[in-house]
C-alpha cells in the first residue's frame, strides 16, 4: 500500500475515533460537570455518587446516537475496504 493511502487511513482511523468517542465523552464531562456542582450546592461529598448518572448518560447518549455511529463506521469500513480492492498486486 503506497505511504499517501495509508496515511489517508490512519488519518480517517483517527477522525472516525473522535467523531464515535466525542459526543459520549461530552456527554460524560456535562454530566460530570453536572453532579459535581450539586454535591458543591449541597456539601455532599461522595465519591461514588458520580458514576451512576455518568453511565446512564452515556447509555442514553449511544442510543440517541446510534444510527449516526453506524453510519460513521459504515463509511469509514467501505473507504478502507475501496482502498484495499485498489492495492496492486506484486
Amino acid at each position: 500500500m503506497p505511504d499517501e493511502s495509508t496515511a489517508f487511513i490512519l488519518r480517517e482511523a483517527l477522525w472516525t475515533t473522535l467523531l464515535l468517542g466525542g459526543p459520549l465523552m461530552a456527554a460524560a464531562l456535562v454530566v460530570g460537570l453536572l453532579v459535581a456542582l450539586l454535591q458543591t450546592l449541597t456539601q455532599i461529598n461522595e465519591a461514588t455518587l458520580v458514576f451512576v448518572p455518568k453511565i446512564v448518560a452515556i447509555f442514553g447518549a449511544t442510543l440517541l446516537l446510534a444510527p449516526f455511529m453506524t453510519g460513521v463506521m459504515r463509511d469509514f469500513a467501505r473507504e478502507v475496504f475501496d482502498r484495499l480492492v485498489t492495492v496492486p498486486m506484486l
